[in-house]
């Protein structure tokens, strides 16, 4: 019986492959403030002032407000894209070292109710 490689096991099982659609970071999208950086699902992602350092200063009940994008396993960063490590282990997508969020509060793609929150979530700009 021939073995397949541990890697394509798991993917057989998981139903993936290593270029996954959803690990596109981000794409500009037109918004009331004009071009933004959106999700896959349209919605606008931000940046916060307290991230220094490629890394996150969202954790917790933080980010359960404004949920980072994550990055699989697969994704890697490449141009203006990176990717950090947050404290949990998790990847999360960066622009330009910034980590990207979104707002639990904008209701539908184009939002940008996050927008100078608190001064410090902005609205990420391509």
């Amino acid at each position: 019986m021939k073995r397949l490689p541990s890697f394509l096991l798991v993917l057989a099982l998981i139903g993936t492959s290593p270029s996954l659609a959803a690990d596109a970071p981000a794409m500009p999208s037109d918004t009331a403030l004009g071009k933004v950086l959106a999700d896959a699902k349209g919605m606008t992602l931000y940046s916060f002032d307290n991230d220094m350092g490629g890394k996150s200063a969202c954790n917790g009940p933080c980010a359960v407000n404004w949920p980072p994008l994550m990055a699989s396993g697969y994704a890697a960063g490449m141009g203006d894209w990176s990717i950090i490590v947050r404290d949990d282990g998790s990847r999360q997508w960066a622009y330009k070292g910034k980590p990207l969020y979104t707002w639990s509060k904008d209701a539908k793609p184009g939002d940008t109710t996050g927008d100078g929150f608190n001064g410090k979530w902005h609205a990420a700009r391509p």
